[in-house]
């Protein structure tokens, strides 16, 4: 994003030679004022990010600096000079003030690492019940619609909570937030197993609520974890990671509930003594990474990671407003066509991990557990999809070109393995299920990221709810519609009819990869000063996204 030095389009007084991470101003404005300069601008001295002139009268006098400048990296100079300031306000730091110092925590592994774990049995939670629905079909007796509201649940739960979860995490900080979805998760957990009777489905679906609001304090949490406890080069790579967390459980809840739970329902008893294996399995790993998150989960690291983080930190918390946010983000055109775009393609992967079971029963009776293998296969490869995309981001920083390309690619899997999954030989839906998990599960964090770039300095927190709170909107209609399809018509109708949809996503994808879309109401953010006609403008180049 940066632009390289000899491209700022600034002059230096002689003998000051620019020094990467540091702005020209004119020599005569006090120190800690920063004024956007045209390429043949006035002669000016270098001001640090921090706030620090570099021709202060002490460095002047001595000609050694007063602390250290410390060079920042191109994502961490363009996050600094992206920072929101009223005209005339000073820059954090003073004259004479030191900049902040930025170091990297050990204990970042840790956290995502417990992060990523009770994310995984969040997610296991989630669709424990689909990949397995004609078995808990026939214990409950109640129909292939209750079982699918066992997953909607999750969803439906998430879009009218979401708004003050994300309050609590931008106000209350990340540790409650943690703690709440870690408690919740263990929760739920611990209910299900008292449902493990026939006529007990309106208990499993109590614990199956719980953990669904757990979801809504996990799901918004990738971004700020990585943004908090990560320097500008890990970033991606860490938003990548503890998303991989959530699709780990979702390919663990594909794979072990068929191994664990098989249809046994001519022996009710052997039946009931697999399903609460399965449940008190679950809740003894919940209860073990609540007590980790309770004992390890920090709020932040000691020092900032980035100079942004820094900056960031040091704002008083009376400046943010989070309905402003929210307005502000929807007043933000390319940020609108993401939500929307985003929600149809994770919208069409909650329908399809749903239905996979029955869609491959209608063609492979008795095939449950290849089924399972089958979703394994596909957020297996989601994964290395996932992990190659944050590495590719954290190289190149072309957000656009990258979502582009993965969703007309995710789109293309959708139809092959709409038109393989009824050839009769179940190694083809294993190899289509990959493909189109490798690019459909591996969009998930590219949206996350790019959602964070075009809207900030708004919260990751809110940009990450909004947006899944779109994926969970998609993900009711999507599985109601395609489930009615697939009952119906069969399961090429109900996939044709995502199929569309996708399509329809790369269109708004599209529109905003155009440069002749809005793309100024994202990529420029302007504070203009009415006094003398000046304005400090902040804007990002749209060069490398």
């Amino acid at each position: 994003m940066a632009r390289p030095d000899d491209e700022e389009g600034t002059a230096v007084a002689n003998g000051h030679p620019p020094a990467n991470g540091y702005l020209p101003v004119p020599g005569d404005t006090p120190a800690g004022k920063v004024r956007a300069e045209t390429q043949n601008g006035p002669t000016a001295g270098c001001l640090a990010l921090s706030g620090v002139s570099r021709d202060s009268p002490k460095t002047a006098a001595s000609g050694t600096p007063d602390g250290p400048k410390t060079p920042l990296a191109p994502e961490e100079e363009t996050q600094a000079r992206l920072l929101p300031k009223d005209p005339g306000e000073e820059t954090p730091g003073g004259e004479g003030t030191l900049v902040p110092r930025i170091a990297l925590s050990p204990r970042r592994f840790v956290v995502l690492l417990i992060f990523s774990a009770y994310s995984l049995v969040n997610a296991f939670q989630w669709i424990q019940y689909s990949i397995i629905s004609n078995v808990f079909e026939g214990f409950y007796n109640v129909s292939s619609l209750h079982i699918d509201w066992l997953s909607m649940v999750y969803m439906l739960a998430y879009v009218p909570l979401i708004f003050p979860a994300t309050w609590l995490l931008d106000t209350r900080g990340l540790r409650l937030t943690a703690l709440l979805g870690s408690g919740l998760n263990c929760l739920g957990a611990w209910i299900k197993c008292g449902s493990v009777q026939q006529h007990l489905f309106w208990v499993s679906m109590l614990g199956q609520c719980l953990c669904s609001v757990a979801q809504v304090f996990i799901l918004g949490l990738p971004s700020h974890i990585a943004s908090v406890w990560f320097g500008p080069k890990e970033v991606s790579t860490a938003c990548a990671t503890a998303v991989l967390g959530n699709q780990l459980g979702t390919a663990v809840g594909f794979l072990l509930p068929p191994v664990l739970v098989p249809n046994t329902q001519n022996d009710t008893q052997l039946l009931s003594c697999n399903i609460s294996t399965m449940f008190y399995g679950t809740s003894a790993v919940a209860t073990l990474l609540f007590i980790l998150t309770v004992i390890a989960f920090k709020e932040k690291p000691q020092y900032p990671p980035s100079q942004a983080q820094a900056v960031l930190q040091d704002s008083p918390p009376g400046e943010y407003s989070y309905v402003k946010s929210i307005r502000n983000l929807f007043k933000n055109i390319p940020f609108v066509l993401l939500l929307i775009s985003y929600g149809i393609m994770t919208g069409a992967f909650y329908s399809v991990s749903t239905l996979l079971n029955q869609m491959i029963l209608t063609h492979y009776e008795g095939e449950e557990v290849n089924a399972g293998r089958i979703g394994l296969t596909l957020v297996l490869a989601g994964m290395v999809g996932s992990i190659l995309c944050g590495l590719w981001l954290d190289y190149t920083k072309t957000y656009k070109h990258t979502t582009l390309t993965v969703y007309i690619l995710s789109f293309v899997g959708m139809v092959i393995f709409t038109f393989t999954l009824n050839l009769g030989h179940i190694i083809i839906v294993f190899v289509t299920g990959g493909l189109l998990g490798f690019f459909m599960t591996g969009y998930l964090p590219l949206g996350f990221e790019f959602a964070v770039e075009i809207t900030y300095p708004e919260s990751e927190g809110t940009s990450s709810g909004l947006l899944n709170a779109a994926a969970q909107i998609f993900g009711i209609l999507f599985t109601l519609a395609q489930g009615k399809l697939t009952s119906v018509y069969g399961p090429r109708t109900g996939n044709i009819f995502l199929c569309v949809w996708m399509f329809v996503g790369i269109i708004l994808t599209e529109l905003n990869y155009l440069p002749t879309t809005p793309v100024l109401f994202v990529f420029s953010v302007s504070v203009t000063r009415t006094k003398d006609s000046e304005s400090v403008g902040h804007s990002v180049t749209s060069d490398s996204l």
